[in-house]
């Protein structure tokens, strides 16, 4: 990496500039400096080769993209756009980034922590073997759902239904409701004056206390927060 470009890198990132890569761009960041002690991602064709090269940085080869605040790397091109609607999320609100996904017509959301490769493509809902199911729990976010109910709008076994269900979108049911109740519970944090605990209840989430913790492990910030970003100081 020519030294002057190395040196505008770290120069932006200490002005506190953020910088983003996409696909094997990581490769420039890491050889900057910039993920030493970090975590990132590239494409997984190219996460041994980024681990030998640069062993000072952690290496997680089965995500879409890394957030490391100021430093973001994403997996490849298709995830670089995930990974700016995350931008665009993070700062802006969810309704904002999913009006810019509509207008470039991209799905308007996939966590960081997706895998970067399923064995079948993503399928949508109402053509996959699951999706009657996604569909309808999209409906009832609010019921305490479980997986034999999902399991059940298929007309299929817990096992059956859980093994398509990762095959067709990369995650696990619950982990891909926990997804969906989130989203459901940011808009509201942006869009409502409502409560913590009455936007709990309306997500899904039950309480308060489940909130803050799916809230804070998700997205690394607590509802309170996360609605003064994007609404001002309003008590919560």
């Amino acid at each position: 990496l020519p030294p002057a470009l190395a040196a505008t890198l770290k120069t932006a990132t200490e002005a506190g500039t953020r910088i983003a890569s996409i696909c094997t761009g990581a490769f420039v960041l890491a050889a900057a400096g910039l993920l030493d002690g970090r975590r990132a991602t590239t494409h997984w064709l190219s996460t041994d080769l980024f681990a030998r090269t640069f062993p000072t940085v952690t290496v997680d080869p089965d995500v879409l993209y890394v957030d490391e605040g100021e430093v973001l790397t994403s997996a490849g091109e298709a995830a670089g756009i995930d990974l700016c609607l995350h931008m665009i999320r993070r700062d802006h609100g969810a309704a904002v980034a999913a009006d810019v996904a509509r207008r470039t017509v991209v799905p308007p959301h996939r966590e960081g922590g997706q895998a970067q490769y399923i064995r079948r493509p993503v399928a949508e809902p109402r053509t996959a073997s699951t999706g009657r199911a996604r569909s309808w729990a999209l409906t009832r976010l609010e019921e305490p759902l479980t997986l034999n109910e999902l399991a059940a709008r298929e007309s299929m076994s817990v096992r059956t239904f859980s093994r398509r269900f990762r095959e067709e979108t990369g995650l696990t049911p619950m982990q891909w409701l926990t997804q969906r109740r989130i989203d459901r519970a940011r808009a509201l944090l942006e869009e409502t004056d409502h409560t913590v605990d009455r936007i709990a209840a309306d997500a899904g989430f039950g309480t308060a206390a489940s909130l803050r913790q799916h809230f804070q492990a998700g997205l690394g910030v607590s509802p309170g927060t996360y609605r003064m970003t994007f609404r001002g100081s309003r008590s919560v």
